[in-house]
């Protein structure tokens, strides 16, 4: 650390302090030149953003930090109906779910829209929920996903809907 005090000698001029705090370095060291450049981190797709803020909302939600959509879109500041649209992702089957959330954002993903997931998530069953997302060239799972396959119904356990047709 390094300060150097100056005064006048006439006693009327401000004194000049100068302080080198520990920690900062100055502009032009060496050891910025010694520094190595990074790329900055490729963007999330914005679909992957906001499937894990639907996820983070609804935690905060269950752990009543937060009563309702309405609370959502205060915190938020956009519309209760906008609120809806982006809790209305946690419809979607948990393995597409997985999918979303591991988008990396590079060129070799596709781009998904969140209209498209709208109208997938709109689907009540997550079988037909795969076919539409397979139908527009979106939802391949990966060889190492084990939600889709780990999900099984449980024993003697009765479904309240009915069977899906097809």
């Amino acid at each position: 650390m390094k300060t150097i005090v100056e005064s006048s000698s006439d006693g009327l001029a401000p004194a000049r302090v100068e302080t080198r705090l520990p920690g900062f370095r100055q502009p032009g060291n060496a050891e910025r030149s010694r520094q190595k450049a990074t790329a900055p981190p490729a963007r999330l797709p914005r679909v992957a953003r906001l499937m894990a803020l639907a996820i983070k909302y609804e935690g905060m939600v269950s752990r009543g930090e937060l009563r309702d959509y309405a609370d959502i879109a205060r915190l938020g500041y956009i519309t209760r109906a906008r609120a809806t649209q982006i809790m209305n992702l946690l419809h979607l089957a948990p393995d597409i779910q997985e999918h979303l959330l591991f988008l990396d954002g590079g060129a070799v993903s596709p781009e998904i829209t969140e209209r498209e997931l709208r109208t997938i998530a709109a689907s009540v069953y997550w079988k037909e929920q795969r076919k539409l997302g397979k139908r527009l060239g979106h939802h391949r799972p990966s060889a190492d996903s084990t939600l889709g396959t780990s999900l099984r119904p449980i024993p003697g356990a009765r479904s309240w809907l009915p069977k899906p047709s097809g």
